[in-house]
């Protein structure tokens, strides 16, 4: 019966959240006190202490920095320094932007901020050059993923948090490494299919404006000059190196680090702090937060490892483990991304800490089957893919962004459970 009540609050929580649009996190944390209160017997305070602060502070501090940095330039100069370095060789134009898309969120950055930076400035590019909006777009959303599971991005850190809770630890630089390979692939395919080949025979072509023109603001005819590097830049780019050098090299805390950071450019530069403070990913903390809450809730009344052995206990370890990765790219594809990883990694834990399955390689599949689907119309990254569109390939955009993204659905769970569960 516990079981039974624990997944109809996450119906309630998923199905009140897209009907309304009320932000899923606050809706967990309502039902978490409601039902920790009044059914299982928990006290307001021991819910409340369920709440991840040390994540928060990771997306706080990583979402106040970029903000810092794209209020200052810093990233309208990269962006405009390397989509100029093509100088014309349409073919790159795409891949220009999945490596931007990388870098970003790979530094830290969260995707659906990532995509609202890239995906206006790429689909302006795509209309200049004549490119597939519908590749240019996935291009983004790739490479956001790519650059997603590196040991400093919020996606790893969101997994990695939810694993060192049930007692697991993966490697993560292998997890980086496969996950950014698997999205070059799917890459690939997209641009193979989306009229990458017919660029390449395009070569390249001379310039309808100057390469290094910003879009920043939002991909409109407004169009200004990237600025030159000033000295502003150069701190902002010298402070995010740190972050690297520091998470990496001494294993100091990235969210810590990205704060401080954050806090030392507003404090040089304070005329750019109101903005920045703009910048940063409440809805998603508050997301994070509320979600963590509600299973930790559900984890404290013993829930979790009920449900986890219930669906250990389907089949076959390999079985169970398949019907995992598809419930992670079905959801997904409709609601947070985050929010799926920190539901179903616990629900796998007895299968990862008995062995049934590989434990590295259902992580990697995990991470992609619930990644790859954000190409979905219905995801963040589609939705902005369709909206900054030029008006009339909008709808041909929307249906090709639904036709790729119910494709994920079944393609991404199945060659990821396939490729690294069984093999």
């Amino acid at each position: 019966m516990q079981e039974l009540v624990a997944v109809s609050g996450l119906v309630l929580i998923f199905g009140l959240s897209m009907w309304r649009k009320i932000n899923m996190g606050a809706v967990a944390l309502v039902v978490a006190f409601l039902l920790g209160v009044l059914y299982f017997g928990q006290t307001a305070s021991g819910i409340a202490s369920g709440f991840p602060g040390s994540l928060l502070i990771t997306l706080l501090g990583v979402t106040y920095l970029f903000g810092m940095a794209r209020a200052n330039g810093t990233i309208d100069q990269i962006v405009g320094g390397a989509v100029g370095a093509v100088r014309g060789r349409v073919a790159l134009v795409p891949w220009v932007f999945f490596i931007l898309a990388a870098i970003i969120t790979g530094s830290g950055a969260l995707s659906a901020a990532t995509n609202a930076i890239l995906i206006p400035v790429g689909l302006a590019f795509a209309q200049r050059y004549r490119i597939n909006p519908l590749l240019v777009g996935l291009c983004i959303i790739n490479g956001t993923n790519a650059g997603g599971f590196s040991p400093i991005a919020v996606y790893y850190n969101i997994v990695d948090g939810v694993l060192d809770k049930v007692g697991i630890s993966v490697d993560a630089g292998q997890l980086f490494l496969w996950t950014f390979i698997a999205n070059v692939v799917i890459n690939a395919v997209a641009f193979i299919l989306l009229g990458g080949p017919e660029l390449m025979r395009r070569g390249r072509e001379e310039e309808t404006a100057d390469p290094t023109t910003s879009y920043l603001g939002g991909g409109t005819a407004t169009i200004t000059k990237t600025a030159t590097w000033t000295g502003q830049k150069i701190v902002t780019v010298v402070l995010m190196a740190s972050i690297l050098v520091g998470a990496l090299g001494f294993k100091l805390d990235v969210g810590f680090l990205a704060l401080a950071a954050a806090v030392t450019l507003s404090a040089l530069y304070p005329q750019h702090s109101k903005e920045a403070l703009g910048h940063i990913g409440w809805n998603v903390i508050l997301l994070i937060g509320g979600i963590v809450t509600y299973i930790s809730m559900l984890e404290t009344a013993g829930v979790i490892k009920e449900l986890a052995n219930s669906v250990a206990g389907i089949g076959t370890p390999l079985l169970a483990a398949l019907m995992m990765l598809v419930v992670a790219g079905v959801v997904s594809a409709f609601a947070s991304t985050n929010a799926m990883f920190v539901v179903l990694v616990p629900l796998a834990a007895p299968l990862l800490t008995t062995g049934s399955v590989g434990v590295l390689g259902f992580v990697i599949a995990l991470c992609i089957a619930a990644s790859a689907v954000d190409s979905s119309p219905f995801s963040t990254g589609g939705a902005l893919v369709v909206a900054n569109t030029e008006e009339e390939k909008r709808e041909q955009t929307f249906r090709g962004m639904m036709i790729w993204g119910m494709s994920m659905i079944v393609a991404a769970p199945l060659l990821a459970w396939l490729l690294f569960v069984v093999i």
